[in-house]
């Protein structure tokens, strides 16, 4: 007879692993798992889990596919439809988060009422909303009425989730499917906007505590005191972030798992302790037992003052699972409570996956759990764990964010003890008193903001070494693997004469090599800033940006967002020319961003247009790796006239040849084809003024017939660029038009090859992006049909 077969247990480490298996297939993949199938799937590996004890692991993965396509499937539906976009009206609804107000514009969640005057698909629906002051001067709105937790009555114009697509950039649309948005959009008839209700709920508690603390806290460390004590992170300014990131302390800042878990095991170990003294207690229940309890309590009341983020709900969840083995009395090995912690989270929202935090938080764990086996004493433990912990999640933290602090194990070692056991205390102690008795909270938080000074002026120093931060370009996706094999490789018992091979494994992430180009050969990509400009030019040994992207008063600034993490995230590790056609806020924005993180690269504009910028005009011309670069327009003597002294640059290679116009108009266009229709021959044209009716005229079109026409606009963009008719002509050359509204950002080559081009949405294609596009084609559909409008 052969050996029985040991049934694997249900709640088991190999069955969370197939199930975790199962829920990234599905979620990871280009296309969502048709529903049917996923229902059958969930049915069947639900079944063979519970009934197949040979097999559990194989019915674990199917159920994870089929689950993690259900919800995929639910989220999607939740999700607004053009249609529905269209005929929204009034809204009626309140603010559940806090909302964030800047000099021009206010930013909140909307959750619409469950009233039979709305509109089905509308009901209880989150709307990420932005209400902005007018534009023609008359006064100001009643936008800073707009409070946490208070009804309004008010009308907007809404579309589906839709972000900006760039490599190395932030995936809107995924954090939208991770938080349950239904939408966005803007409002609009301010004057019939009204409030409904005075601000209640917990929102409104969070927002009159944060209130509280601003008011009540001397110095500039109020905002960190709200950002740990209530997760609001409204005060923290981009310099803020820059800082953090430097430091590796991201974290930290806010409530995070780490504070949530720390608040949970305090509280549990002191209810347990303090338990004892009081002897009927124990006869009616265990203290282990009421210290799981108020534990988990602590944690959920915590979530709570954070508005139950998504990384405090995990945690939630994880100190759940280990109070409930705690209060069962039997004895579950670490790895066990991993894989109860594991099933939670996925039970409860499979697509929390695409959240970096799910990764680093199980990812650190399992490290902890195999690395620090034996016994150690507690600052021993402490230091082998930030040892281990640096080592083994940097290839995690370079692959999802393209960067690594070198500064972040030696500051985290003073961090996390200062931060974690003095100012997160203080700070929570300050918010129960103000809680409780108002102004009870001042002191508390004032000694908290003063141990947060003492250690952020040492950290800022630290943060301004040009060392501290390390980016990283994007690598192949194989990398990650291969890294992470290298890691374990290193942390390995007695590994000592495998570090070199293990280390090299590591390089393709952490050293990926881009390709490089030959002497007469050019790349250049057309970055998706919306409605704007900005695009880079790469020689062998030389970079250009042509243009800043946009950036608007006290709110969007596309040159920090989105320009600068494009040009690190595909290696460009210096800029050595900044070309500006003109001065306008959607081409100029991002200056200021570009030039602080790039700040040996000249500056060009045309002329009069920046004072502290060399003039560019007709004639000028230079030569890099046997590219030849020429200046066509504007005239060395003409007075600055906004679009119409736009700089237009063609860029010459043995290969073809590339013309980068501006918003350059029909005007422009006449003089140039006067000058030399001849030099306006291209393989590949930015297309002017975003495609606009004013600009593209049919002689400069037939002059230029290239074979790529790229046009970079907003999706959706008011001003309705391209122009169909504008399209229409590119197209009757035989040029091939994209749009960066719809392709995402543009990369093109010009080489022994030929034209080749890349459209970043189809490169990184995502489940949720494809049926975002197939929602919205009508609306595209509509928009390039129409032939009338205002022009930018």
């Amino acid at each position: 007879m052969g050996r029985p077969v040991i049934p694997l247990p249900l709640f088991g480490k190999a069955c969370a692993a197939a199930l975790l298996v199962g829920v990234c297939v599905v979620v990871y993949a280009p296309v969502l798992l048709p529903a049917s199938w996923a229902l059958a799937a969930a049915v069947l590996g639900l079944v063979a889990w519970l009934r197949w004890p040979r097999g559990r692991c194989c019915g674990a993965l199917l159920l994870g596919l089929g689950w993690a396509a259900l919800h995929g499937h639910a989220r999607l539906d939740a999700q607004l439809t053009v249609d529905v976009a269209k005929r929204a009206g009034m809204l009626q609804g309140r603010v559940i988060d806090l909302p964030r107000h800047s000099e021009l514009s206010t930013r909140f969640t909307f959750r619409v009422d469950n009233h039979a005057e709305i509109p089905a698909a509308l009901r209880g629906r989150d709307l990420v909303l932005n209400w902005h002051d007018p534009r023609n001067g008359d006064p100001p709105s009643a936008r800073h009425q707009v409070k946490a937790g208070s009804r309004w009555s008010l009308q907007a114009r809404l579309r589906p989730p839709r972000g900006l697509r760039n490599p190395g950039g932030f995936d809107a649309e995924r954090q939208a499917l991770l938080q349950g948005i239904a939408g966005t959009g803007s409002v609009i008839a301010p004057d019939q906007a009204r409030p409904l209700a005075l601000p209640t709920g917990l929102p409104a508690w969070r927002e009159r505590m944060a209130a509280a603390i601003a008011a009540q806290v001397q110095g500039d460390s109020a905002r960190f005191i709200q950002a740990l004590a209530l997760g609001d992170t409204r005060g923290l300014t981009p310099q803020d972030w820059d800082t953090l990131r430097a430091l590796g302390l991201t974290h930290l800042i806010a409530i995070s798992g780490l504070h949530v878990t720390m608040v949970s095991f305090a509280a549990g170990w002191l209810t347990a302790q303090g338990w004892r003294f009081f002897p009927p207690l124990p006869r009616r229940c265990p203290s282990h037992v009421a210290g799981a309890v108020v534990g988990v309590l602590a944690a959920l009341l915590y979530a709570a003052v954070a508005g139950f983020a998504l990384p405090t709900v995990r945690t939630v969840l994880m100190v759940a699972v280990l109070a409930a083995a705690t209060c069962s009395r039997r004895p579950a090995p670490t790895g066990q409570l991993l894989a109860l912690a594991v099933w939670a989270v996925l039970a409860c929202d499979p697509l929390s996956v695409l959240a970096p935090g799910f990764w680093l938080s199980f990812g650190g764990v399992l490290w902890l759990m195999w690395c620090l086996r034996e016994r150690m004493t507690r600052v021993r433990a402490f230091l082998a764990a930030q040892a281990v912990a640096t080592l083994a999640l940097s290839p995690l933290t370079v692959a999802m964010f393209g960067q690594a602090s070198r500064a972040g194990p030696l500051v985290n070692l003073l961090a996390i003890p200062c931060w974690g056991s003095v100012v997160v205390p203080l700070a929570l102690v300050g918010t129960a008193l103000e809680a409780l008795v108002d102004g009870a909270g001042r002191w508390p938080w004032q000694l908290a903001a003063w141990c947060f000074d003492a250690s952020w002026q040492l950290f800022g120093r630290v943060a301004e070494q040009p060392w501290a931060l390390w980016w990283v370009p994007q690598s192949a996706p194989w990398a990650l693997p291969l890294a992470l094999l290298g890691v374990f490789w290193l942390l390995l018992p007695r590994a000592a004469g495998a570090r070199l091979p293990a280390t090299l494994l590591c390089l393709p992430l952490l050293w990926p090599m881009p390709a490089r180009l030959q002497p007469g050969e050019v790349e250049l990509q057309v970055i998706d800033v919306g409605q704007g400009l900005a695009v880079w030019v790469r020689t062998r040994s030389h970079t250009l940006l042509y243009d800043a992207g946009p950036a608007s008063v006290g709110g969007f600034d596309a040159g920090e967002r989105v320009v600068v993490p494009a040009l690190q995230a595909v290696g460009m590790a210096r800029v050595d020319q900044v070309l500006l056609s003109h001065t306008d806020r959607d081409h100029a924005g991002g200056l200021g961003a570009v030039r602080r993180a790039f700040p040996q690269a000249s500056v060009q504009a045309p002329p009069g247009a920046l004072q502290a910028a060399a003039a560019c005009h007709a004639g000028q011309h230079w030569h890099w790796d046997e590219v030849r670069f020429e200046l066509l327009h504007p005239a060395p003597d003409s007075a600055y006239d906004g679009n119409a002294s736009s700089c237009v640059l063609r860029i010459e290679t043995p290969h073809g040849a590339v013309l980068l116009a501006g918003d350059i108009g029909h005007r422009e266009e006449a003089v140039l084809l006067r000058d030399g229709a001849g030099t306006l021959r291209a393989d590949v044209v930015v297309v002017p003024h975003h495609g606009s009716a004013g600009s593209s005229s049919p002689a400069w079109v037939e002059a230029v017939s290239p074979r790529l026409a790229l046009v970079s606009a907003g999706h959706g963009n008011r001003f309705r660029h391209p122009r169909p008719e504008v399209v229409a002509r590119w197209q009757a050359v035989g040029a091939e038009v994209l749009n960066t509204a719809d392709s995402g950002a543009l990369r093109v080559w010009l080489g022994p090859q030929g034209l080749q081009v890349r459209e970043q949405r189809l490169f990184e294609r995502r489940w949720w992006d494809a049926a975002e596009q197939a929602r919205s084609a009508a609306i595209l559909s509509a928009s390039k049909q129409a032939a009338s409008g205002p022009e930018g």
